[in-house]
């Protein structure tokens, strides 16, 4: 009853939000700064703002520097399947440009759409062939297409790797860097040709034994039947995936607001300021931000327990038993792949060590082949988006890329 009742909600409020926005705009005409009639516009504006949505945003790339040309970016899908589709965002050609290693970006199911990385694919289009796992709403996608667990998701990695072919390099982005290792490893077991040529692990799950944070706590304060019985819903009935059952995005989004809900509150009080004061630009800012952070994308139900149960509670792939389809994943059949590790010093979401915990898995790596970078002064978020990322990381994990691009 829980997504029904946060549908009716919604429904219920709409019209509401659709009214002080459009109140909104029509108060604006005053442009005295703190006048009564800019405070209730910008009253409105906040209003009609919080609200979540389960529209994907857009990427918004249209064109990325490349030396010192301008070059056009167009989104090709290159492949579709129901519960994700493998994104490229296409440069447009240029003779006197070398060719750039092309680069599989993996992007979190985890509450919201792979639009968050969106900084992540700006910077990395500057030297390399992006594509990105671009994964759909779970609530729109109809029952006759079946699950999506752990092992599908793995089967993406897989899939969407072998699409782009040979000597392609994964960058995995927080929570699917357990997936795209058992993908590269499965891939090595089997001699695929088209195995990574490098994987990149950002701040992901590999080891949650490692200083566990409130996540991991949380995560392990419970059996998983709790999280199913009180976290799982079925999708309403007005939507294409009614009664598929998933994580709802609204309830992750929830548990994020309450890690931190004074800044959040701020946040709004600074919108609201910043409209009256007239200062668009910086209103425009926040706006942008919670347009993306109340955009929520629903988890198909069998992939988030998976997810919880083995890498959260019982660390399958750190213990050596993580199963995909009956096989036993073998990080030690790694041995073509260079792996690099990064990790943020002040990550509470995955904390140092757990990460890095995937270079002491995968045993047959020379040590040369072997990379760990660790970033002074940045959180979770920090690690693929921001100054730092941009000024001091993706270096690294650009020249880690090249380095092994063979």
């Amino acid at each position: 009853m829980l997504y029904q009742a946060f549908q009716a909600h919604s429904d219920l409020m709409s019209p509401f939000r659709q009214m002080a926005q459009s109140g909104s705009a029509a108060f604006w005409f005053s442009d005295t700064e703190g006048s009564w009639l800019r405070k209730i516009s910008a009253s409105l504006d906040v209003f009609s703002r919080l609200k979540v949505t389960h529209a994907r945003p857009a990427y918004g790339i249209n064109a990325v520097k490349v030396g010192e040309r301008e070059l056009a970016v167009t989104e090709e899908a290159v492949l579709s399947l129901p519960f994700g589709t493998l994104l490229r965002f296409k440069k447009e050609a240029a003779a006197d440009r070398p060719h750039q290693p092309a680069v599989l970006l993996v992007a979190p199911l985890s509450g919201h759409f792979a639009t968050l990385l969106r900084e992540t694919v700006r910077t990395l289009l500057q030297d390399h062939d992006v594509y990105i796992t671009d994964w759909h709403n779970a609530r729109d996608v109809p029952l006759t297409h079946g699950g999506f667990g752990l092992d599908d998701y793995i089967d993406h990695m897989i899939r969407f790797t072998q699409t782009i072919g040979p000597g392609t390099h994964l960058v995995a982005v927080c929570q699917p860097c357990v997936a795209a290792l058992a993908a590269t490893a499965l891939m090595a077991e089997d001699n695929d040709p088209a195995q990574p040529r490098s994987l990149t692990l950002m701040a992901g799950p590999v080891d949650c034994r490692v200083n566990p944070t409130e996540v991991n706590k949380l995560a392990t304060s419970k059996p998983i039947e709790w999280f199913e019985k009180n976290l799982i819903s079925r999708v309403p009935m007005q939507h294409a995936g009614h009664m598929r059952r998933v994580y709802p995005g609204f309830v992750q989004l929830s548990a994020f607001l309450s890690m931190n809900p004074e800044r959040h509150k701020k946040s709004f009080q600074d919108l609201y300021q910043h409209l009256v004061d007239g200062d668009v630009e910086k209103a425009n800012m926040i706006r942008v931000f919670y347009d993306e952070y109340l955009a929520v994308n629903d988890l198909p139900a069998e992939f988030y327990l998976e997810t919880v149960e083995k890498v959260f509670q019982t660390y399958d792939l750190a213990e050596g038993k993580l199963q995909y389809r009956g096989r036993t994943v073998k990080p030690a059949a790694i041995k073509r792949t260079a792996l690099m590790t990064v990790e943020g010093e002040r990550d509470d979401i995955c904390s140092v060590g757990q990460t890095v915990a995937a270079l002491d898995l995968c045993t047959s790596l020379r040590p040369f082949m072997k990379t760990h970078h660790i970033q002074t002064g940045v959180g979770h978020y920090g690690v693929f988006s921001g100054r730092k990322w941009n000024q001091q990381i993706y270096p690294r994990v650009r020249e880690m890329i090249h380095a092994n691009q063979g």
